[in-house]
């Protein structure tokens, strides 16, 4: 079976491909680069340790490597899916677009469509009932990731593995190490991988600007201060 292993050169992604080899399979990696920046180079998501992370655990584990690049489609499906809902009021969720149109879309449409499947270091699992793949939760229920998932379509589901989904994270970090594996102390990844260092505030001020307004309280109606524009605020 031809395998396809998104790494990104964190712990999770780094132990799938370990998790592969002893199962006996012979992935090839694939990192995808979805970090940008726009004319003024203002968005930075620095990819190159993780590049140098991903390839080490290639050249260890013997497995082909591959880096692709979807920095437009990510720009068109995600980037741009958040500063319009920011605008709109919304409150934007950036993976669970990611991985429905980048890693299990575009991905799937250029390179994907060429494997048997698709494995990815997500805590989560699937479950077959009467032919149908379902997706459904991890081991670990501080880890699960079914919610980043939850709008990927019953065609990507039966395609995916995830192979550290039946592990707690601690089972995770402790393969790593045995493994010595150079991720194997990295911090999780946390907020939204294309702003890199930049501020979120930053972010949403440089593309929808300022408008000041009043800070009203609901039941009295008094004046408690000012904002700088509603999409600074938006619920969660």
């Amino acid at each position: 079976m031809e395998i396809a292993a998104l790494v990104s050169g964190g712990v999770d992604s780094s132990v799938v491909v370990h998790q592969l080899k002893e199962a006996g399979y012979d992935p090839t990696i694939f990192y995808i680069r979805i970090g940008m920046e726009d004319k003024d180079g203002y968005i930075d998501c620095p990819a190159e340790e993780d590049i140098e992370i991903t390839s080490y655990i290639a050249k260890k584990y013997g497995c082909r490597f591959e880096i692709v690049s979807l920095h437009d489609e990510y720009w068109n499906r995600v980037v741009s899916y958040t500063i319009d809902s920011v605008k709109r009021g919304l409150t934007p969720n950036p993976d669970m677009m990611c991985n429905k149109y980048i890693k299990f879309g575009c991905f799937e449409e250029k390179w994907g469509k060429d494997f048997d499947k698709i494995a990815t270091g997500h805590y989560a699992t699937t479950t077959e009932i009467d032919g149908k793949v379902w997706l459904s939760t991890a081991k670990d229920p501080v880890k699960d990731q079914t919610d980043f998932l939850g709008q990927i379509t019953r065609l990507q589901i039966q395609k995916l593995m995830f192979p550290i989904g039946h592990l707690m994270k601690s089972e995770v970090r402790a393969i790593a190490e045995q493994q010595k594996l150079p991720s194997a102390k990295r911090k999780d990844s946390q907020g939204i991988c294309f702003l890199g260092k930049i501020n979120y505030n930053d972010f949403i001020e440089r593309y929808l600007g300022k408008r000041t307004g009043k800070i009203v309280e609901l039941e009295t109606g008094k004046v408690l201060g000012k904002h700088n524009g509603y999409w600074f605020h938006t619920i969660g």
